[in-house]
């Protein structure tokens, strides 16, 4: 909006308020404080929202997989032939059969729930997540079939550091002259992974797959067979695609189907969120209709001056429609700043205000991940900018349109 010099001195002079007009003052300064805060709060708010959705979706599909094959029966046998089948299906990226079980494990006196996953070190090693989450020992001594690995949380509640033996306890018993014995085995540990989810860290346990299909008892086969896609939203396309190949051995499954609930409750939560902290940024934009109409009031007689002196409506409409809007221009730049400043610093603040108060404002086994998370979406972070600007013009034009349609006649009759 073009304005003149004689424009910008007059709306300079009124959003200086006099001594006599602290009222307006102050409510111009609510209105600033509310679209402030109401822009900080809700880039925060998305931020946190779309990291804790990305970062926990990544993290459960990156320790299972965007596509599974359940075993249909006791297992899945020619495995490999049918590891290569699904390789050569369009828009998968890696392969990766297993062998799952859920073990009772025992180290140091103590004792824990997990659930064994059998696997090659090559196909771990092509698990980026899981190759990454090695937070101590190394893929070599479990390279050579030796050793297993915990997830770091098992791995704290059983006390156990590398070299230590972990003994596990498999349900399926084995039938003796003297009734059915637990099958158990202890297995030094070579590596500790930390994927930064805390339920899959609490109950992890990494095994080579030969290892695990003799425990188990499962002589050249495996249970499940993880798929990875290039583009987890087409994880259905893939699977209808693997269907045919996997026939009666096994169900496929894509992510949707297994954790779809819990992402649709996430996106929804963040919705709901959003329009609430939205709202804030309305009620801001009334505060600025309530001030400006209180300051057409105040000023009336000098607005019916200007008149006098030549100012045209077109002249006043565009003061009043300044005066508004950098309220609202103010409001959400500072606010926009702040709150990507701390948005990208959230997890520090959280860190500092735990050690500080003594307080624990993220529970991992609630919140699932072992921090808190913030992804800002620029697209998001544009929306909400151009949606505060747009209300307050829109809260400015009323206002500034009422000031510009003053009567000066009217106003100075009994001057």
């Amino acid at each position: 909006m073009f304005l003149s010099a004689f424009e910008r001195l007059v709306a300079v002079r009124y959003l200086r308020a006099r001594r006599q007009e602290g009222f307006i003052s102050v409510v111009a300064l609510f209105s600033f404080i509310g679209i402030l805060l109401g822009v900080g709060v809700l880039i925060v708010t998305m931020a946190v929202f779309n990291g804790f959705h990305h970062d926990l979706m990544s993290r459960i599909l990156g320790v299972t997989s965007h596509v599974t094959v359940i075993a249909q029966g006791v297992a899945i046998d020619e495995y490999d032939k049918l590891d290569a089948e699904i390789a050569a299906v369009p828009g998968v990226l890696q392969v990766t059969p297993i062998v799952k079980g859920e073990v009772m494990v025992t180290a140091n006196g103590r004792g824990g729930f997990g659930q064994a996953h059998g696997m090659t070190a090559a196909k771990f090693s092509d698990r980026e997540l899981l190759a990454d989450s090695i937070v101590m020992g190394s893929l070599d001594e479990f390279e050579k079939g030796e050793g297993i690995m915990l997830g770091s949380r098992l791995a704290n509640s059983l006390d156990i550091r590398l070299g230590d033996l972990a003994t596990l306890v498999s349900p399926q018993g084995e039938v003796t002259a003297f009734g059915s014995v637990p099958r158990m085995k202890a297995y030094p540990v070579v590596g500790i992974v930390e994927g930064g989810h805390y339920e899959y860290d609490k109950i992890l346990i990494i095994m080579p797959l030969d290892a695990a299909q003799l425990f188990f008892r499962y002589r050249d086969s495996v249970t499940h067979m993880e798929i990875m896609v290039e583009d987890p939203d087409d994880a259905a396309t893939v699977a209808r695609l693997v269907e045919p190949l996997v026939g009666k051995r096994g169900r496929t499954l894509e992510w949707q189907r297994l954790y779809g609930q819990l992402s649709a409750a996430l996106l929804v939560e963040r919705n709901v969120t959003s329009l609430i902290l939205g709202i804030v940024i309305v009620i801001a934009a009334f505060n600025i209709i309530s001030g400006q109409i209180m300051l057409v009031q105040d000023k009336a007689r000098g607005i019916a001056i200007l008149r006098t002196m030549g100012a045209t409506q077109g002249m006043i409409l565009r003061i009043f429609m300044v005066i508004g809007a950098s309220i609202g221009v103010a409001g959400t730049a500072v606010g926009t700043l702040l709150g990507v400043s701390f948005a990208m610093n959230i997890d520090r603040v959280r860190l500092w205000i735990e050690a500080t108060f003594h307080v624990e404002l993220w529970p991992p086994e609630i919140r699932y991940l072992l921090y808190l998370p913030s992804r800002i979406e620029i697209a998001e972070t544009v929306l909400v900018i151009v949606v505060a600007l747009v209300l307050t013009f829109l809260a400015s034009a009323y206002p500034a349109w009422k000031a510009a349609r003053l009567d000066p006649v009217e106003v100075l009759r009994y001057e």
